[in-house]
């Protein structure tokens, strides 16, 4: 498990709820999630670099149910 994984996993607190493995695993879920959300604001829009970056951010937090800290 990388370092990244690992600090994310301490500040939701499940280090030690969740193995490695499963961890990992749940990180490339929410990576190919995360790739399929790109890939459809990127192929519907002909936006600017700083606008498609934000709508991209906007679609994880609805897509996620999460805000942006």
């Amino acid at each position: 498990m990388n370092d990244i994984l690992k600090s994310i996993a301490k500040q939701a607190q499940v280090e030690h709820c969740i193995s490695h493995v499963r961890l990992e695993e749940f990180a490339n879920l929410i990576i190919q999630e995360c790739n399929n959300l790109n890939k459809q604001v990127l192929t519907q829009s002909n936006l600017g670099h700083y606008m498609v970056i934000e709508r991209i951010m906007n679609k994880y937090q609805d897509h996620f149910g999460v805000e942006n800290e």
